[in-house]
């Protein structure tokens, strides 16, 4: 059995004060927790009064689309969605997208940071067929024993207004590939009801879990917040639906998103923001309080759609506490929950976390607090997968 004692640091565990404690991990799931323990251990590191932190979740990316490690490429995608979608797929065969090594470079950067789980939006449509599929699991593969890589089969050039592109995304369910995409039913596909039949019946035959993109703002996108909502209750897919970008939640008045929120958490529908430019974020402390489920995500890192990112995801959860003016300690400890505890309630990691029996999936950082940590952006001194060390001061371990 091999074991590791992380000596003296303190684990952020959510409602509880971060006492100095030690974590014993062996066969690289936390064993113990708690202070003084036994020094019997194949290997002893002394935290001395670092931060541990469970390991960060990523639940929106676009592995796929990343041109992240290669040459400087200017961005000709213009600002609106339709120009940016076109651009994408214009160009992609151009640049050698999707890329396998390219995918693999932003996955061993959004390691470094902290990063253990990720789910991943692959573009599915009748040009590119599977190939991004291909792509980020062989990336997914180079890095196995670092981060665990979930993908979502995504219409990004509209599903039913793409003859063949369903039959597509079931070809890649068919084959392993674990959520079913869907990209603004009523704002893109022009057909809400359609789009939706399509992609819960996909789920339905397949397994599958379910994550929407859904830009469109206003009433429009709080309306379709609801017919989500609708359809998750009558197809019994609680706690497998997820709302990606959901602009229209932060733009609602508080009280609409209050409602829209107490729905989602009675339904068992989460939603994820990116915190994306100028748009909307979803609230934090509203999705909180009435107990809806929050992740985070990166969205586009150095892609055909943006020049920017370094798929670090304590910043993006820094990006998203200042974009929903969270100041006070515990309302940024509330986005940092988001990019920890909800990301893995998205997908669907159920021992996740600093407890006995969990997989040691964690980072330790020199912070006086979590909510600190967030706002100062540390070092990573170490990230731990499954107990095993595979980050040392921001630097990927790459012996086997």
């Amino acid at each position: 059995m091999n074991t590791l004692l992380l000596r003296g640091g303190r684990p952020w565990i959510p409602g509880l004060p971060t006492d100095v404690a030690d974590i014993r991990i062996a066969d690289g799931r936390i064993e113990r927790i708690g202070p003084d323990l036994e020094s019997t251990a194949d290997e002893i590191i002394d935290l001395a009064g670092a931060l541990v932190l469970p390991g960060l979740v990523d639940t929106h990316c676009h592995l796929d689309k990343t041109m992240f490690g290669g040459p400087w490429i200017p961005n000709t995608g213009g600002r609106t969605l339709s120009g940016r979608i076109a651009n994408g797929a214009g160009r992609r065969v151009e640049l050698g997208l999707p890329s396998a090594e390219y995918a693999a470079n932003l996955l061993g950067a959004m390691v470094s940071g902290g990063t253990t789980a990720v789910r991943s939006h692959i573009d599915i449509d009748p040009e590119v067929g599977l190939g991004g599929v291909a792509a980020v699991r062989a990336a997914a593969a180079e890095h196995s024993d670092r981060v665990d890589v979930e993908l979502v089969a995504f219409p990004q050039g509209g599903l039913l207004s793409r003859p063949g592109t369903a039959e597509l995304m079931a070809a890649a369910l068919a084959e392993g590939v674990e959520v079913v995409g869907g990209l603004d039913p009523a704002g893109y596909d022009r057909d809400p009801v359609g789009q939706l039949n399509v992609i819960f019946g996909l789920a339905e035959r397949y397994g599958a879990k379910i994550d929407i993109h859904l830009h469109d703002g206003g009433t429009l996108g709080a309306w379709e917040f609801d017919l989500i909502v609708e359809r998750t209750r009558a197809t019994g897919l609680a706690g497998r639906v997820t709302i990606s970008h959901a602009y229209a939640m932060g733009s609602l008045a508080p009280d609409e998103q209050r409602r829209v929120a107490e729905n989602l958490s009675e339904a068992g529908v989460s939603m994820v923001t990116c915190a994306v430019g100028e748009a909307p974020v979803v609230p934090v402390r509203i999705m909180h309080d009435v107990g809806a489920t929050l992740a985070l995500g990166n969205d586009g890192i150095r892609d055909l759609w943006t020049p920017y990112g370094d798929g670090d995801m304590l910043r993006r959860i820094n990006n998203v506490a200042y974009r929903d003016r969270l100041v006070a300690d515990p309302e940024i400890e509330l986005a940092l929950l988001a990019g920890t505890y909800g990301g893995a309630r998205v997908l669907g990691l159920d021992d996740y976390g600093l407890t006995v029996g969990a997989p040691a999936d964690l980072l330790v950082v020199e912070a006086p607090t979590p909510a600190a940590a967030v706002v100062v952006l540390p070092p990573r001194k170490l990230v731990l997968k499954r107990g095993r060390i595979v980050v040392r001061d921001g630097v990927l371990v790459t012996d086997k």
